[in-house]
């Protein structure tokens, strides 16, 4: 496999896994364990995390259809307390990472998001301060799924990419913390790594493109 692109998402893989604030949550509220994950995968393309994420809903709607969808699984979380948890904290060799891999390779993020909760893409009026507006800038292409009006598993976001760096699937890397996002990539000849912890995804990539990675960063 001759590499020329790698292809990430964001969330749980260049910042901490939103499952970990999920935990938490569910914990301190009495909430059944992975119930949010469950509400999530419910309906995965019609849901209100589906629907935000293509942004066909509103903040609002996405409050009130989410606690709708988890009061039917017996037991009611507002969406309004679920945004919160969505935000991790930066991994700093992911975005060493990151940045080895762009002095090689082109680089690109699909990213599945909520217009209204952040956008991490070019248009300044949503660059968020710190995380995304840091690592972002840092890729060749953006899709974001709020904007695009698709997102992952959909295989067409994943050649929206290939297209827009101009390179072929079978001929690029994907990460992404989510196997169910892993799959589309993997099928289409990409060398898919899920990203379970930074160890294993550093020596997989490692693996994937010859190049080595720093334990620490400078």
């Amino acid at each position: 496999m001759a590499v020329e692109a790698v292809i990430w998402d964001f969330g749980g893989v260049f910042t901490s896994s939103p499952f970990e604030a999920f935990a938490r949550y569910e914990a301190e509220n009495g909430v059944p364990k992975d119930l949010i994950r469950r509400v999530n995968s419910t309906n995965p393309d019609t849901n209100a995390w589906a629907l935000f994420e293509r942004n066909e809903i509103d903040t609002k709607g996405f409050d009130e259809l989410f606690l709708a969808e988890s009061t039917a699984l017996g037991h009611p979380v507002p969406g309004s307390h679920v945004l919160p948890l969505l935000s991790g904290s930066v991994r700093p060799r992911m975005v060493a990472a990151l940045k080895a891999c762009k002095q090689h390779f082109k680089v690109g993020c699909i990213t599945n998001n909520m217009v209204s909760h952040h956008s991490p893409g070019a248009d300044e009026t949503q660059r968020p301060v710190g995380a995304m507006g840091q690592i972002m800038p840092l890729f060749d292409h953006i899709i974001e799924s709020s904007k695009a009006g698709v997102r992952k598993p959909d295989p067409m976001i994943y050649l929206m990419m290939c297209d827009a760096l101009g390179v072929d699937p079978a001929n690029c890397v994907y990460l992404d913390d989510l196997g169910i996002n892993c799959k589309p990539a993997a099928a289409m000849g990409m060398r898919a790594i899920k990203v379970v912890d930074v160890d294993q995804t550093l020596a997989e990539l490692s693996a994937a493109t010859g190049l080595i990675f720093d334990e620490e960063p400078a």
